[in-house]
């Protein structure tokens, strides 16, 4: 039940993750799937895709695909609207932080 409630947390916090590298530079699944890991996030691509193609869908993400060594590879950046959503996110992130900190 615990790793069930955990997960539905952590999957906002993903969602901000995504927003904060895809503002800084187009990604794309398998590297965000490395960087999630790095940060102890254990998720699929079978997890992350879904989340990478709903972003899209509500207009946070904006996808490009290219031929990477002979492979269409999609790169995702930040919308306008994901990028407004980030700033709100950090807000509420902050202060989230600050009161559970101690």
């Amino acid at each position: 039940m615990e790793d069930k409630v955990l997960r539905k947390l952590f999957l906002g916090f993903i969602h901000i993750h995504i927003l904060h590298h895809a503002k800084d530079h187009p990604i794309y699944g398998v590297w965000m799937v490395e960087e999630l890991r790095e940060h102890g996030y254990n998720i699929s691509s079978g997890t992350l895709y879904p989340i990478l193609h709903s972003m899209e869908t509500d207009g946070l993400l904006e996808k490009e695909e290219k031929n990477v060594a002979g492979k269409i590879r999609k790169y995702y950046t930040t919308t306008e609207r994901g990028n407004e959503v980030l700033v709100e996110a950090r807000k509420k992130a902050y202060e989230l932080f600050k009161e559970i900190k101690d």
